[in-house]
């Protein structure tokens, strides 16, 4: 049931976002300002306040699981689209993102919580996202939209993205065990509880103001990315967890978040930098809508 509730609450806010835009309350432009809002201040402050409160106690067999899942999905899009379709760097990192850079954030820590009763499972897949895949592909994203060249550019871009510098002074807060006083923690805790919605509303606003599934011309692309996420990525998950001799509840938190649908932020970023959004948008529709069925079943066989 709490499985259920937590997809139904994300597909209401999209269609609460989709509803404004039909109305006339969310325009394009303003759909990319909820997108830059959740970037720049949303977003980081929730890093800081999901990632300093978990525990992190999680296997290093649970990183290796995670990571070599995201890292085979990645890599097998990359193959795949270039072969296939020729696309340029922005497009193919979109894609590839799209194919394997999970919810982990949102609705893992949900999952995690409610149905595996343990929140570690999800934090070796939440931080190697957080500090290895995405500050490297916005380091990418940034230079192949002529932001800047060479390793000075490319630290810099690092150091100053709101996201990574977030995650990071989490990930400090949670292996120190400080605190942040009450005075800066509060107005955090409210920035934090703005994110989720800001994204899903401004994705939902932009699957009504752009055109139907389908129509976009990318059908080979998200048929790709979704097979890979929602089909392969659980499967290498599982098959790793075991050959690493994962016990049940692990393995099953490993599983279940590998099976979890694309990350929203995945179309914020794609937003931003303008490159890939008709990819990304319908990939994390599709796997959204396919992740309920897939998490029951994977919860089913091994819970």
């Amino acid at each position: 049931m709490d499985l259920l509730i937590g997809f139904t609450t994300i597909l209401v806010v999209i269609a609460a976002g989709a509803a404004l835009a039909h109305v006339g309350v969310l325009d394009r432009r303003s759909q990319r300002t909820l997108g830059e809002i959740a970037f720049f201040v949303a977003s980081p402050a929730l890093m800081v306040v999901t990632i300093s409160r978990v525990e992190l106690g999680a296997a290093a067999a649970n990183l290796v699981a995670s990571s070599v899942s995201l890292a085979a999905c990645f890599a097998a899009y990359v193959v795949v689209a270039r072969l296939r379709w020729r696309l340029d760097t922005g497009a193919l990192l979109i894609g590839a993102l799209s194919s394997s850079y999970v919810n982990a954030g949102n609705l893992g820590i949900a999952i995690a919580a409610y149905v595996v009763g343990d929140l570690t499972v999800v934090v070796p897949t939440l931080l190697v996202q957080m500090l290895v895949v995405q500050p490297a592909a916005l380091i990418v994203l940034d230079r192949i939209t002529g932001r800047g060249e060479g390793v000075r550019s490319a630290a810099r871009r690092l150091v100053t993205n709101p996201l990574t510098v977030a995650a990071v002074a989490g990930l400090v807060l949670a292996t120190t065990g400080w605190r942040l006083p009450a005075p800066l923690l509060s107005p955090l805790e409210m920035l934090a509880g703005a994110a989720i919605p800001l994204m899903l509303m401004s994705y939902g606003a932009a699957l009504r103001l752009s055109p139907p599934i389908g129509r976009a011309g990318h059908n080979g692309e998200v048929v790709v990315a979704t097979v890979l996420k929602m089909g392969v990525m659980p499967v290498v998950a599982w098959a790793v967890g075991v050959a690493l001799g994962l016990d049940d509840r692990v393995l099953l938190g490993v599983v279940i978040t590998a099976a979890l649908p694309t990350a929203q932020n995945i179309f914020l970023h794609a937003t931003r930098y303008r490159v890939g959004e008709d990819v990304a948008r319908e990939t994390i529709l599709v796997t959204t809508l396919a992740s309920l069925p897939a998490a029951l079943l994977v919860a089913v066989l091994l819970g």
